[in-house]
């Protein structure tokens, strides 16, 4: 029984899973100081708040429907997406092309499934029939 855990607990893509959400987690708050201490601070000096939570509030009986927070939700999801994308996906692809070519390796066509391929030749003869 134990032998089986040991067994389960050394595979690799355990290991490699919990190597990936250490790092996520870590990289998380990297993205979070970035987006809270200089993305968010510079929209504020822009339109004048932290945040929209106090936008587009509609009260019906009582109880506050705050559009607002959602906005913010919205605008901080973007945030973040664009300090990703920015930040660590465009200079890794960049890099990637640079090396590629530095090595000689162009981008080539993906070669094509052997069904796929036996499909299209099937099509081909049909087409060719009297």
């Amino acid at each position: 029984m134990l032998k089986g855990f040991k067994d389960f607990i050394m595979k690799g893509n355990v290991l490699d899973l919990a190597v990936a959400v250490i790092i996520g987690a870590a990289f998380g708050q990297i993205v979070t100081a970035l987006v809270e201490a200089v993305l968010m601070p510079a929209i504020s000096a822009v339109v004048g708040s932290p945040n929209f939570d106090s936008f587009a509030v509609l009260s019906v009986n009582g109880n506050d429907l705050r559009f607002g927070v959602l906005l913010t939700a919205v605008v901080n999801f973007l945030l973040v997406a664009a300090a990703v994308y920015f930040a660590v996906v465009l200079p890794v692809n960049r890099m990637t092309e640079a090396r590629n070519r530095r090595l000689g390796i162009s981008p080539g066509e993906e070669e094509a499934d052997a069904q796929v391929q036996l499909l299209t030749e099937i099509r081909d003869a049909l087409r060719e029939r009297p």
